[in-house]
């Protein structure tokens, strides 16, 4: 296990963003394959579908920033419970052992769900003390 947890160790970035060594594993965490994109491009090592948040929150949300606060309390509610929750626990894994960027398709870098995921995984890592 390493020890250089925080956020640099679990990163966040839009999935146009060219992939680069530093990103480590790196995870779709939308529930929709973003327009223009190829696999070959994603260079994906997974895709967690189940980690979005529900078709229902994303299109009341609809990227909203009023919305965005109300939007991360209900997401969060949702990664409680499966199967957002089994996929939240392989993040963690996978964050104990080595960066992980999640990837997402949203133009808004300051109001996305995968905002509210890195930090809800980051919590869970310190809450059970299995920061890298």
């Amino acid at each position: 296990m390493r020890s250089d947890a925080g956020k640099d160790a679990l990163r966040i970035k839009r999935i146009y963003a060219p992939p680069e060594a530093a990103d480590g594993i790196r995870v779709l965490v939308d529930r929709l394959w973003p327009r223009g994109v190829s696999k070959e491009a994603a260079q994906l090592d997974g895709w967690m579908r189940k980690a979005a948040p529900s078709p229902e929150l994303r299109k009341w949300f609809a990227h909203k920033p009023d919305r965005f606060a109300e939007f991360a309390v209900l997401y969060e509610e949702e990664l409680q419970s499966e199967p957002a929750a089994g996929e939240m626990e392989r993040l963690c894994a996978w964050a104990r052992e080595s960066t992980v960027t999640l990837l997402y398709a949203a133009k808004d870098e300051q109001h996305n769900h995968a905002r509210v995921l890195r930090d809800a995984v980051l919590r869970r890592l310190s809450a059970h003390g299995s920061q890298r």
